[in-house]
């Protein structure tokens, strides 16, 4: 009985072995992200900053990590696959920053800034159209 224990234990330490040095040949990268104001420079705090790998087809995988930038703007995250991965920066009162990367060095530095919104326009806006007349221009104004 305690031979056939130490046989199975055996058996279960060598595929432990062999799964993890199978999980290991993969290289792996560490990733260190800074997210910036584009227009001062300044670190944005608490931006999500959200991983995907990317198949050969471009389509995005299942799965992924998401990361939050500190104080100085600043996160890192390592175990990243070799290959493609898609970043997503998200911060409130930013736009949604996208881009694909490839990964194929054992760090890498990756630097986001993060524009303000934009006007938007609209095909009914007419900026030539005068202004309306019964509208009021001031909030003390009282319409007769």
């Amino acid at each position: 009985m305690i031979g056939a224990r130490l046989v199975v234990c055996g058996a279960l330490v060598v595929c432990g072995a062999l799964v993890v040095s199978a999980w290991g040949a993969d290289p792996t990268a560490a990733l260190s992200f800074l997210v910036l104001k584009d227009d001062s420079g300044k670190p944005i705090r608490n931006a999500a900053v959200v991983l995907h790998p990317v198949n050969t087809k471009g389509k995005q995988g299942r799965g992924g990590f998401e990361l939050k930038t500190d104080a100085d703007g600043k996160t890192h995250f390592e175990g990243v696959p070799y290959g493609k991965l898609r970043v997503q920066v998200l911060a409130p009162g930013f736009q949604t920053f996208g881009e694909d990367y490839e990964i194929a060095e054992a760090s890498k530095e990756i630097t986001v800034k993060l524009k303000r919104p934009q006007k938007q326009y609209s095909i009914y806006d007419d900026p030539t159209a005068p202004e309306k007349k019964d509208a009021p221009k001031d909030s003390t104004e009282k319409p007769q």
